[in-house]
């Protein structure tokens, strides 16, 4: 009831991952911190403007505070908040995203390549491996590099800036960038990763609830960097994931649309 109260009072955007409640509620934890601060804090402002008023006291005091007590406890107590909420949550919370990896087998697992200034994304088909990639490969008609004499990449398929999951399935997509820092972000997965040029870094979300959601990149990747948001992630029944891999396996071993 108060997450769903604090989630309209701070504008959260709509969430659809089954981890993304972990991070609201740590968000609003925050928001009840900084309230508190701005309660207490504002409380001793206005009590330091009457104590310390000119009439109370014509002649400045350049020495200040003589006890140091008052204010070092009041630095001790935001201090001890700020560690309850690093070491009691935001500690566990991340090693819950690390350590809680789901099995392969059970997940949907895709490659996501940035690159300037689009989203490339390749399916592993029905084997769920991956053929060989190599930048030494790479042409206007062979955008991800793919090795077409690997019989593992034959049935791979790729799309470009359109992602497709089912509903209630975990998803492990691994992250990469062609040329520059990019950054794979889904508010509405609330998922956020940097892809770095040549390096594979893998990520996890359960989708909840069905929809379209815009892919943003969260870092300032050239002056096409508005383009990046024209990447949709489409969450969907099985049923219709199914019968959208169907249709894409039909454009196995063939290239997405290039960006030239």
């Amino acid at each position: 009831m108060i997450h769903d109260l604090f989630h309209k009072l701070l504008g959260l955007p709509v969430l659809a991952s089954k981890h993304g409640r972990d991070v609201d509620a740590f968000i609003i934890y925050i928001h009840w911190l900084m309230i508190a601060l701005f309660i207490g804090w504002t409380v001793f402002f206005i009590y330091t403007l009457i104590r310390f008023r000119q009439s109370r006291n014509p002649k400045a005091d350049y020495v200040g505070v003589k006890s140091k007590h008052v204010s070092n406890s009041l630095e001790g107590v935001v201090a001890l908040i700020e560690a309850v909420l690093l070491l009691g949550f935001a500690v566990p919370l991340w090693a819950k995203v690390v350590e809680g990896f789901p099995n392969q087998k059970e997940s949907t697992v895709l490659k996501v390549i940035a690159q300037q200034f689009g989203w490339n994304f390749l399916y592993p088909g029905k084997d769920g491996e991956f053929g060989q990639q190599d930048v030494k490969l790479l042409s206007p008609d062979n955008q991800l590099g793919r090795d077409k004499n690997d019989p593992k990449g034959k049935d791979d398929f790729e799309t470009l800036n359109e992602m497709h999951v089912p509903v209630g399935k975990p998803v492990i997509a691994y992250i990469m960038s062609k040329d520059v820092i990019h950054s794979f972000k889904v508010i509405a997965m609330r998922v956020c990763q940097d892809a770095i040029p040549g390096v594979p870094i893998p990520t996890w979300f359960t989708p909840t609830k069905e929809g379209r959601y815009q892919i943003n990149c969260a870092q300032l990747c050239g002056i096409g960097h508005a383009g990046m948001s024209s990447g949709y992630i489409t969450v969907e029944s099985q049923e219709k994931y199914d019968q959208w891999l169907a249709e894409k396996a039909k454009t196995a071993g063939t290239g997405a649309t290039s960006f030239e």
